[in-house]
């Protein structure tokens, strides 16, 4: 189902000097390889939402509200939304004005410390490398929902060559998976919506609910770590579910790392991450907020271990209201859901190789790529990571894998300060250069100070996220919450040593090159003429 509107054939104007494309395609002159602007306004837009909601909505969101409360985790939840929110403010700026690949990578190294780009780029990409075998893992345990006896390492292996194979394909074709995956997602989460304020009108077999969980357990929940201070349990409580919600959040960054195969950066990027609040105000805290009132934070089933429908708050409030039917149709949903995330851990973590290798970070055989444009030799490195999901077929691979998605998760905040410390010293060599921020395609609102608010939350998180090793001590757990961050630390501090990189000087920070200013890339304005052109056109 596609429109004209889709079809937008660029036109060069002086193609010899476009620095835009400045990944140029020809390996055999010694150029760096080029990737194809061939994701659609469409595609952007469903690989911002695509990247966000996953299985820390639909499973992880039960424990936030055990730990929390309903208000709580409504405040947790939209707290972080916040957050995030000043992120992508302050990636649109950059990332409007110099749409590159790898962009995070690129941003650290040019604006910031090339030791910085080298240890935020290499535990990022670890981060989605690492993911994805995970991912690999959790599709065997939603599979075993319906039939037990279904091999892990068969289904493991099966599904590493497929989404291998799909990564493989032009990136068109990744905008198309993530486009219709990302649907699944949509329409589960509006269809959740619609069917809570059924049950809480009075729709189930408990009849009208109203607000009653917010009476009887209560709005905020005490944190069982913390024992005779009550004010100070319940503040424990809120303060790890931030930490879950910014775990949840990860991946809406992802828009950054496509942004150097889109099609009209200069209007499509801004549009992706323009909404992004509001698709967080609506999917994650709407969601949350229902939730709370469908489904006491004491109900039991909140807390399991489980990663299949069996521990989804979305089963677990349809039981509760007398519906059976939902867990077979939430179980095939996440397996969308772990589909799709699989499928963006390769790509994001190829791209940024790529952005990396430009900036010199990373190996050269890392740019090799097809006549289409697909890095295959990065896809094929990133893909084969997830052949550590066989780790966890033994006995003591749930600890190996503990460590690793400890990683995983917080080297998102350290990519979301990254950006945000990018933006602060990019606003700096702006004005040091003489170049009004009214001229850039896209000028981010409540700066500098939301920049300077996302970057100290992030570090606070990025601190505080293992306070549960300190109540009481225990070795173990600290090593475990904090081991992302002294790697990143290690990485940092041996790039220094090694090479005596300098700060980079405000003054001196390149911000021109590949910047959109000097592209001469003319992007055809087509109206849609179809009735599904015209409503995607609304939408987006």
């Amino acid at each position: 189902m596609s429109d004209k509107s889709d079809v937008i054939t660029p036109v060069r104007e002086k193609s010899p000097t476009n620095i835009s494309n400045h990944f140029s395609a020809d390996t055999e002159t010694g150029q760096a390889p080029e990737l194809k602007r061939n994701l659609k306004a469409r595609h952007l837009q469903m690989i911002a939402i695509g990247g966000t909601i996953g299985t820390g909505l639909f499973i992880g969101s039960g424990a936030a509200i055990a730990k929390a409360g309903p208000a709580g985790a409504l405040i947790g939840f939209a707290f972080v939304g916040f957050l995030v929110f000043s992120v992508m403010q302050s990636f649109a700026e950059i990332g409007t004005h110099i749409p590159t690949t790898g962009a995070f990578t690129t941003y650290a190294t040019r604006f910031v410390d090339p030791s910085l780009g080298f240890a935020m780029g290499w535990i990022y990409w670890f981060s989605w490398a690492i993911t994805f075998a995970l991912e690999l893992t959790a599709v065997g345990i939603i599979i075993h929902f319906w039939k037990e006896s279904v091999s892990d390492a068969m289904l493991i292996t099966i599904f590493l060559v497929v989404i291998t194979a799909a990564n493989l394909l032009p990136v068109k074709f990744y905008g198309e998976f993530e486009f219709w995956f990302a649907s699944v997602k949509v329409v589960t989460v509006i269809g959740f919506i619609i069917f809570a304020i059924c049950i809480d009108a009075g729709a189930g077999k408990n009849g009208y609910l109203g607000f009653k969980t917010w009476g009887n357990p209560g709005a905020f929940a005490p944190y069982d770590i913390i024992q005779g201070n009550d004010a100070l349990a319940k503040f424990a409580g809120f303060w790890a579910v931030m930490i879950k919600a910014g775990f949840s959040y990860q991946g809406t960054e992802l828009v950054g790392v496509a942004a150097g195969e889109a099609e009209n950066p200069r209007k499509n990027v801004p549009a992706a991450v323009r909404k992004t609040f509001y698709r967080i105000l609506f999917f994650f805290v709407a969601t949350v907020f229902f939730i709370g009132l469908l489904v006491p934070y004491d109900n039991e089933d909140l807390l399991s271990s489980g990663s299949d429908a069996s521990a989804s708050p979305f089963v677990i409030a349809a039981t509760l209201a007398g519906v059976p039917v939902i867990p077979h149709l939430m179980n095939a949903v996440l397996l969308f859901v772990v589909l799709s995330a699989a499928n963006s851990n390769v790509y994001s973590g190829s791209r940024i190789l790529m952005g990396m290798v430009k900036d010199g970070t990373a190996p050269n055989f890392m740019q090799k790529t097809t006549k289409q444009g697909v890095p295959y030799a990065a896809v094929l490195f990133t893909a084969a990571f997830g052949l550590l999901a066989y780790i966890n077929l033994g006995n003591t691979g749930g600890i190996v894998f503990e460590w690793f998605l400890n990683i995983s998760a917080v080297a998102g905040f350290i990519a979301w300060a990254s950006i945000n410390l990018c933006h602060i010293q990019f606003m700096r060599a702006l004005k040091a250069q003489g170049i009004s921020r009214d001229s850039l395609p896209y000028k981010a609102w409540g700066q500098p100070y939301f920049a300077w608010f996302g970057l100290c939350f992030n570090i606070i998180i990025i601190f505080t996220q293992g306070f549960e090793a300190f109540i009481p001590w225990d070795t173990t757990s600290f090593f475990t919450a904090y081991i992302s961050l002294i790697l990143f630390v290690v990485l940092y501090a041996v790039h220094k040593i090694w090479t005596r990189s300098q700060f980079v000087s405000p003054a001196v920070a390149d911000v021109v090159s590949g910047s959109l200013e000097t592209d001469d890339t003319v992007w055809p304005e087509i109206q849609p003429t179809t009735l599904w052109g015209k409503m995607w056109a609304w939408i987006s």
